[in-house]
């Protein structure tokens, strides 16, 4: 029988999922996930869903070859529209870029009502959804990173409920307590300071008015960075 392996971020996402919970694979792809989960007895039963015919025939295909057909639903969705809010207790969104997990959370307002646990993999726009998320009742419980060739990536472990607004840096970064101790968070911090400063000096000499309030944005984030780099010297002293 196929034994599944993850990637470090699916085995960040898949180290986040309690035991014995009501799980679904939101853009499941070859199903990956729940299978290992499955395979390692954390969970009983699990959904994946995606919005395409041919990931979802690749993810039947990977749970034939593992034996597990019969413990996995396969729902063919956009994002939640085919799962019901009594069917999970914890939701994974891995692989896809920030704005496509936005859109599929506001389609599935309930969501945050209930006690759902969301395990969100962006692969883009962080800034913009942990914005998001803060505005529109959930909260980061905890930040994971993982680093794969060269690229650092962040798993949000979200719940519903309220949090302090962000601060520019922040929404780029992360609240410092949920990665202070990260071995891989100097590293985030300059990557996303020079990425910033790289951002600043391309607009440096518009004269267009409406590059004015981005500028002052990337400049307040540029700040935030400096001012967590020298927060995490102090602490690593």
């Amino acid at each position: 029988m196929h034994t599944i392996e993850l990637s470090p971020r699916l085995l960040a996402v898949a180290g986040c999922v309690p035991p014995g919970v009501r799980f679904a694979d939101v853009g499941t792809d070859h199903a990956y996930l729940p299978a290992y989960l499955l395979q390692r007895g954390v969970i009983d039963r699990a959904i994946a869903s995606d919005l395409r015919r041919g990931p979802l025939d690749r993810a039947r295909q990977t749970a034939d070859r593992c034996g597990l057909t019969e413990r996995i639903s396969f729902r063919l969705c956009s994002g939640l529209d085919g799962i019901s809010p009594e069917e999970v207790e914890v939701i994974a969104i891995a692989g896809m870029g920030g704005e496509t997990i936005t859109a599929i959370l506001a389609a599935a307002p309930w969501t945050r009502l209930g006690d759902y646990r969301l395990l969100l993999q962006p692969m883009s726009a962080l800034p913009e959804l942990r914005a998001w998320l803060q505005k529109h009742g959930y909260k980061v419980e905890r930040e994971l990173l993982r680093q794969e060739g060269r690229t650092i990536y962040t798993v949000l472990d979200v719940v519903p409920g309220e949090e302090a607004p962000l601060t520019p840096a922040e929404c780029w970064a992360g609240r410092q307590e949920h990665g202070r101790d990260d071995p891989l968070r100097p590293a985030l911090l300059e990557g996303l300071r020079r990425r910033v400063e790289r951002a600043l000096e391309g607009i440096s000499h518009s004269s267009r008015p409406e590059d004015v309030p981005w500028r002052e944005e990337l400049s307040a984030v540029r700040e935030g960075l400096i001012t967590m780099q020298k927060e995490l010297e102090v602490c690593q002293m």
